[in-house]
């Protein structure tokens, strides 16, 4: 049996612990049903690593293997695929409940994996693929935000979180469906970077929405997503959102949230979870795939860019602490992403 480089871990500990992170040697596995195994070339680090490396009383028999977002060229298929062939290079977020990215070959179900945006090298792809779908199935799934700017015209959302990894591409995708967007940002260089992607406002999060949208000309807006913080900007929120309007957020809270203040408004609140498809195997898993590959093409024609702001080399356990350091700040402007294995 030929093996392959991985990190991973067996005790979930702080990320200045050597052990949290560690590189190891680990079967290569084969593809079966509609399975691709890609040759992984770079991988990228968001919240969801953090979250699930942080410490907790439990242990790994065998090593585990995070990491959900990655580039590469497809080494072998699995007999029932359709979509693609040895040789392509792809894209894609995988699935929470498989192994992930951070090894040299990953399996991962063809349906949720995207043509590699080929304009792009395979750190500017691997930047991506999670973030990207997260906002695409937000603003068009959960939100219902229609895809033609026509329909758009006079329409607001307020993204919250407009800098990080998300708000990076949802600025974008939000802007060229026709939205006029308003993005928060706590700090010049992360509101300047949100005006660069296509806010064309910028709040703080940390005052009261209202006053400031009113300072801007907007009594009120027609959607939000929130990308931090959920519980903290719940009442902001119900504040801010337009009678009718619609929130979507991505962060779960610890405690409940009254739903109470989006009545009067008759308002709309959705979750967006981009594994909730793979998780589930649902019928439309295959949405997916569709959502990297229009998105591939509208960065192949120059519409949309990647959301890359720091490259690490090698993938290993050494340059993986130091990016879940670096996303566990809270700070990060964009995506940080490792490129080849040793």
């Amino acid at each position: 049996m030929s093996h392959m480089k991985a990190v991973g871990l067996q005790r979930y500990l702080p990320i200045e612990h050597p052990e949290s992170l560690q590189d190891v040697q680990l079967p290569k596995p084969q593809p079966q049903g509609r399975d691709l195994l890609v040759q992984v070339k770079a991988v990228s680090v968001n919240p969801v690593d953090v979250k699930v490396r942080a410490p907790k009383d439990r242990t790994e028999a065998a090593p585990r293997v995070l990491g959900w977002d990655a580039a590469g060229v497809v080494e072998a298929i699995g007999p029932d695929c359709t979509l693609f062939q040895p040789g392509d290079e792809v894209y894609y977020a995988g699935s929470i409940t498989r192994a992930g990215s951070n090894s040299e070959y990953q399996l991962v179900d063809e349906r949720i994996v995207g043509s590699k945006p080929a304009s792009l090298d395979f750190a500017e792809a691997a930047a991506l693929p999670l973030t990207t779908i997260t906002a695409w199935e937000a603003l068009f799934d959960r939100l219902g935000v229609a895809q033609s700017p026509e329909a758009n015209a006079g329409r607001t959302i307020l993204i919250i979180g407009a800098a990080g990894g998300v708000g990076s591409i949802a600025t974008q995708l939000a802007r060229a469906a026709g939205l006029t967007v308003i993005g928060t940002a706590s700090r010049p260089e992360s509101a300047a970077w949100a005006k660069q992607h296509g806010a064309a406002h910028t709040i703080s999060h940390y005052e009261p929405f209202v006053p400031q949208l009113r300072e801007l000309g907007f009594n009120a807006v027609d959607y939000i997503f929130c990308l931090n913080q959920t519980a903290e900007h719940w009442s902001a929120m119900a504040e801010a959102i337009a009678p009718q309007g619609k929130i979507c957020s991505i962060v779960e809270t610890q405690q409940p949230l009254n739903l109470n203040l989006l009545k009067n408004k008759s308002v709309t609140f959705v979750w967006e979870l981009m594994f909730t498809r793979p998780m589930f195997g649902t019928p439309d898993q295959i949405e997916q795939h569709h959502l990297l590959n229009e998105v591939a093409a509208r960065i192949d024609a120059g519409e949309l860019r990647t959301t890359l702001t720091e490259r690490l080399t090698p993938i290993n356990a050494e340059q993986l602490r130091h990016a879940h350091a670096l996303v566990e700040s809270g700070r990060t402007i964009g995506k940080i992403v490792l490129e080849g294995f040793a």
